[in-house]
């Protein structure tokens, strides 16, 4: 893992928490609640320093209409009540709610940008660089920044505000795959990189 360039401009960054569902997050095999903590500093450093904070999640209408019979993924919850839009497992964990001012993006895929208006709230703010957490690493983590590195956006990953069922997956990703598009640091140095306000 690496440090940043102290030169990221918090006007055409943003910070995106994703999947940090209180269903989702219920599935991390221990060390939740620091996780939790980890990412919850880094959205308020990143408010104090100006950036763009974006929580994704994914939902669903009820009945689950965006959801095709052949989708592996999702299909499961097909005639369940399960990630449908008034199922409280979808709401944003509290230990990291949203403040005034922040911004939730609703996702019907696996990437943050699929099914949503990510694109659209990132193009109109002038966003430059994307500074990433999630749950999981070899879900919404990879899926976003492939689609991500793949629009030319600059990328950082926090890689302890990621967690993974597999632990071995989740090493991979973030020591061999992750660092070929993105910088791979830790919540610790984003936090203090931040609070030094360049």
């Amino acid at each position: 893992m690496t440090g940043f360039s102290p030169s990221l401009d918090p006007a055409r960054t943003a910070v995106l928490l994703m999947d940090y569902q209180v269903g989702i997050v219920a599935n991390v095999a221990g060390g939740a609640e620091a996780l939790l903590a980890r990412a919850n500093a880094v959205a308020a450093a990143a408010r104090t320093a100006g950036m763009t904070v974006i929580f994704v999640k994914v939902c669903f209408r009820p009945g689950h209409p965006e959801i095709g019979a052949t989708n592996l993924r999702f299909s499961e919850l097909k005639g369940t009540a399960r990630f449908a839009r008034d199922d409280p497992a979808t709401e944003i964990h509290p230990a990291v709610a949203p403040q005034p001012g922040d911004i939730v993006v609703m996702k019907r895929r696996v990437s943050a940008f699929t099914g949503s208006d990510l694109e659209v709230i990132l193009r109109a703010r002038g966003i430059e660089t994307l500074v990433l957490g999630g749950i999981a690493t070899s879900g919404v983590v990879l899926s976003t920044l492939r689609q991500a590195a793949d629009a030319d956006y600059r990328l950082v990953v926090l890689a302890d505000c990621c967690a993974d069922r597999d632990a071995e997956v989740h090493r991979v990703l973030l020591e061999k795959v992750f660092p070929r598009q993105a910088t791979v640091t830790t919540a610790e140095a984003f936090v203090a990189l931040r609070g030094r306000r360049n």
